[in-house]
């Protein structure tokens, strides 16, 4: 059974509500294999009674690493039912960048994928983790989850938690180079999940696609963990192939799909994309980057709309839906406040203002987070006395409050859906002997929305390539962080207090 309260917000206590009312309803896909809503939350309660024999607690971290798979959202549920606190990590970084995560979360317990093993042997011992498992096989020195977790007896009881608990800390890059833990509770998810479905529909009948990392916040909880709740079906997949999700779009006949722009634009350039049947999509979820009026309009051949979103991590994501009637009317638009979230623009001064005038974009609502993991500063920064979280984005409202986004306060990249923060890459590079300054900037790029550029001045008699940059900085980011163009200067371009003027050097660049 399921001890819960009236209202259980706990994300593990409705899962497994859902396999008592729909046990032979079919949970999850994924590589030709299927589970039903019985089996899953089965799995669920094995896990967390292996967890919990470990030693894991109320409110104690539990991280995944790894390509999607059904063993992180397996893991995300039995911490949740053991009211421990759900941390995924982002496969595409370095150990030295996982090593800070891991240990400023102070995670328990690490699950990893066989594949990232290589990532984390080298630092294991730097870890601050008490129990070590691989996802899928053995491995010498590690627990093998699959086989532990079988062994289990299933766990009867979930803890109950409270709305404003704390379900998973997402940790986002700073602009200072030391990513930050955006603490979710089990209320964000929740009034997150309902925003949405209000905005876009949802039936359990839906099947879903998830084809975006689950270590972002659109990967997991944009459709994903909402489709747990509906009772519908979700396709998984272990990473981004446009000819296979084209080809699961048409074999199990889905109604839902989250991507960046970037991703469908690929899979409408597959030979196939002509002839594969489309006809189940009710409508595709875009969110990262506005989707261009030409996809937009190549999609619309196959009579399949765009429903496009603006969030952030720490929105749990959704702050606004531009849904499809709105599409090309509002071109650009990043679309309105959901039914149960607001967005005012302010000014310096923190007040609101009218209509067509630029300021910070501030968001409010049941799904903002509870704050940055030990970061109380960051926090009272981030979320005023108000309650209205500072997105630190730069944009305004048109007369029929539809938000557009202009600049961003933080100067932040998006290169192909990915989050990057020139701080952190101007700090690896700076390390270049042949290199005296530097500044990292987005550049429009059709291929990825903006590409990550390196604008550089040499020390006198040096020189330096773009390939010689890029193997430099390998070992120190992640592959999506190293620049894809570079252009090399006599000087950059500076005010009088010192500060690079980024506006000026991509007006250069552009021209």
């Amino acid at each position: 059974t399921v001890n819960r309260p009236a209202v259980e917000y706990n994300l593990a206590a409705s899962t497994l509500r859902r396999a008592q009312l729909n046990p032979e309803r079919t949970a999850l896909v994924f590589e030709e294999q299927q589970y039903t809503y019985g089996e899953f939350g089965d799995r669920v309660r094995r896990q967390a009674a292996l967890l919990r024999a470990q030693g894991v607690c109320v409110g104690d971290r539990v991280g995944y690493l790894g390509f999607n798979h059904p063993a992180l959202l397996e893991t995300l549920f039995a911490a949740h039912a053991l009211g421990a606190i759900f941390v995924p990590l982002n496969f595409r970084l370095t150990g030295q960048e996982l090593t800070f995560i891991i240990n400023d979360a102070g995670i328990h317990t690490l699950i990893v994928d066989d594949a990232l093993l290589p990532v984390i042997e080298p630092v294991r011992d730097e870890l601050c983790c008490r129990n070590f498992y691989t996802s899928e096989s053995e491995a010498p020195g590690w627990g093998h989850l699959s086989t532990a977790s079988a062994e289990a007896e299933p766990l009867h009881s979930v803890v109950s938690v409270d709305q404003h608990d704390v379900a998973i800390i997402m940790y986002t890059s700073g602009t200072t180079g030391l990513p930050k833990g955006a603490m979710l509770t089990h209320g964000n998810i929740v009034w997150n999940n309902i925003n949405a479905s209000l905005a876009f529909g949802g039936s359990r009948d839906d099947v879903i696609l998830t084809v975006a990392p689950l270590f972002h916040i659109g990967g997991l909880n944009v459709m994903t963990l909402g489709s747990f709740h509906m009772g519908s079906t979700l396709v998984l997949l272990r990473n981004f192939d446009p000819a296979q999700v084209l080809a699961d779009i048409q074999r199990y006949r889905v109604s839902h799909m989250f991507g960046a722009p970037a991703m469908y634009l690929f899979m409408a350039q597959q030979p196939q994309f002509a002839d594969t049947d489309l006809t189940s999509i009710k409508t595709l979820i875009c969110g990262a980057a506005p989707v261009p009026e030409s996809l937009i309009e190549l999609y619309g051949e196959r009579d399949i709309d765009f429903c496009q979103g603006y969030g952030l991590t720490e929105t749990a994501p959704f702050s606004s839906f531009l849904t499809p009637e709105w599409a090309i009317s509002k071109l650009g638009s990043a679309g309105q406040a959901p039914l149960y979230s607001d967005t005012r623009i302010v000014d310096n001064d923190n007040c609101p203002l009218p209509a067509g005038e630029r300021g910070e974009i501030c968001l409010r609502g049941p799904n903002i987070m509870k704050g940055y993991w030990n970061r109380p500063e960051a926090t009272a920064e981030a979320i005023d006395g108000e309650g209205w979280f500072h997105s630190g984005d730069i944009g305004y409202l048109d007369e029929d409050g539809f938000l557009f986004i202009c600049d961003r306060l933080k100067d932040m990249v998006i290169s192909g859906g990915e989050n990057v923060y020139p701080a952190e890459v101007e700090g690896a590079l700076y390390r270049h002997e042949a290199i005296a300054e530097v500044a990292v900037i987005g550049m429009p790029d059709e291929k990825w929305g903006e590409a990550v550029t390196a604008v550089v001045a040499l020390h006198p008699g040096q020189e330096l390539t773009l390939e010689e940059l890029r193997e430099f900085a390998e070992p120190l980011l992640a592959r999506y962080k190293l620049p894809l163009r570079l252009h090399i200067v006599d000087a950059l371009p500076r005010n009088p207090a010192g500060k690079v003027l980024k506006f000026v050097l991509k007006e250069q660049l552009v021209d």
